[in-house]
């Protein structure tokens, strides 16, 4: 499965500074002190110039003057902007009465310079990442779409419509069962980014990657002291997703002590670090993905009753995708144009030929793999159309190949890779010819002049 990727170039993220002051005392000031916070400048004798924007700090500054900064400091705290205010007199009774009114600091000049720049270096500094965050959001809100997922299947839909209901739920837990590339952490991404948690983060751990000794520790996080070389307390994944989403990936294989700790967690919504005593609340949504049939496991005593329960509260299969073969010809075509366009090659059309071959293919690595195919066969071929020969797949895991022999898919004569992907769609469609045809995107007359004339086949529509 592959979501449609329309990535939105973030913007330039220069804050800008306004000064309001009359007089000329410290005009000559801002322009270098906008250029140390590489902010751009504005500076006016009229409040009513300002606009109000979320990534603008204000200066009030009178020199000399310094009654007027209280009745400015409370008209432009009301439009929600940062106000700092700036005088020549160093007086911590004016600071506290200009403090009460709504700014955020004082400054005499020319003394507190220095600290003048530093306190708007930190500020601009913290809109920025504000707003990267902000940006970061929007493009992976863009990315993960459920209209963005290619597939039209009945088995993708139902997937995806079941996916789209617990979105508005974001304490719900999500089981995702599935064979390994056919797009679970896709469909976590998309829950994450289309629902109410999207500005907070999305973790994800794939749990059969970290050793079980480790396992504990990066999920739970671990106190000063907990063992051997924590010389430092750490957060687990759990508080660094704070607010979000955890994707636990692979959670089949988790340790039989460590189900049992998920398990408390899931149900208290508190955790404990290694080595500590202080109950800490978590508040996420979790995902659960899997490539092994939990429930199988159960049986055989390998995964706890009780926590399959709990994670199986909304349970989603993502089909392999033998099961849709409908979705392959689209999904090749987008990965050849987005390939093509990746790497800067000419896009090379699909022949039908090469349509009903991908179609016939099982696919056992699913979409990774018919990607990885798709960006192999765009690098190493210079085909202006694509046909079965041209493709160079690795073998599925019932071939048995000698050494040093090509996977290709051309390595059978065309006649007999199309004739093999005609039986197998009818097979598959338990004889209905209609259904097979639509399938293998050609007409019911073409499908039946190939079964009936295997010695005459031709690559015609």
């Amino acid at each position: 499965m592959s979501g449609t990727a329309r990535l939105a170039t973030a913007p330039e993220l220069r804050p800008r500074l306004v000064v309001v002051q009359n007089g000329e005392s410290f005009r000559t000031l801002w322009p270098s002190v906008a250029t140390e916070c590489e902010v751009a400048l504005t500076v006016t004798a009229d409040p009513g110039d300002v606009v109000p924007r979320a990534d603008t700090i204000t200066l009030v500054v009178a020199p000399g003057e310094e009654e007027q900064l209280e009745p400015l400091v409370r008209r432009l705290v009301g439009s929600g902007m940062e106000v700092g205010a700036v005088g020549a007199r160093a007086d911590h009774r004016l600071a506290g009465t200009i403090g009460r009114a709504g700014a955020s600091e004082y400054f005499a000049l020319p003394g507190d310079r220095d600290a003048l720049s530093s306190w708007l270096r930190v500020r601009f500094d913290t809109m920025r990442a504000a707003a990267a965050r902000t940006t970061f959001t929007d493009v992976e809100r863009e990315k993960y779409r459920f209209d963005g997922i290619i597939g039209t299947s009945a088995a993708l839909n139902a997937a995806l419509e079941r996916a789209a209901r617990i979105i508005p739920h974001p304490s719900v837990t999500v089981l995702l069962n599935g064979e390994t590339g056919t797009g679970k952490e896709l469909v976590a991404r998309a829950i994450h980014y289309q629902g109410p948690r999207q500005s907070a983060p999305f973790v994800d751990v794939n749990c059969a990657a970290i050793p079980d000794q480790l396992l504990e520790s990066e999920l739970f996080g671990h106190e000063r002291g907990a063992f051997t070389g924590a010389t430092n307390a750490k957060a687990g994944l759990f508080e660094v997703a704070s607010g979000g989403t955890l994707l636990l990936d692979e959670v089949g294989h988790l340790a039989g002590p460590l189900q049992g700790k998920l398990l408390r967690v899931l149900e208290e919504r508190v955790l404990r670090r290694v080595g500590g005593t202080r109950p800490i609340p978590v508040d996420i949504r979790v995902i659960a993905a899997s490539h092994v049939d939990l429930a199988e496991a159960v049986r055989k005593g390998t995964f706890r009753e009780d926590l399959y329960f709990r994670l199986n509260v909304v349970p989603i299969t993502i089909p392999p995708l033998r099961s849709r073969r409908e979705d392959i010809v689209p999904l090749a075509r987008h990965f050849i144009a987005k390939f093509a366009a990746e790497y800067g090659l000419p896009e090379p059309t699909l022949g039908r030929s090469a349509q009903v071959a991908l179609t016939a293919r099982d696919w056992p690595g699913n979409v990774r793999e018919l990607r990885n195919v798709i960006e192999r066969t765009l690098l190493l071929s210079n085909a202006t159309t694509l046909e079965p020969a041209d493709f160079i797949t690795d073998p599925e895991p019932t071939q048995t190949s000698a050494p040093g022999a090509s996977t290709g898919m051309g390595l059978q004569p065309l006649d007999a890779t199309i004739r093999a992907a005609v039986h197998s769609a009818v097979e598959r469609c338990r004889g209905n010819k209609s259904e097979a045809a639509r399938q293998l995107g050609i007409s019911r007359t073409r499908l039946k002049r190939l079964l009936d004339e295997p010695d005459e086949i031709t690559d015609d529509a």
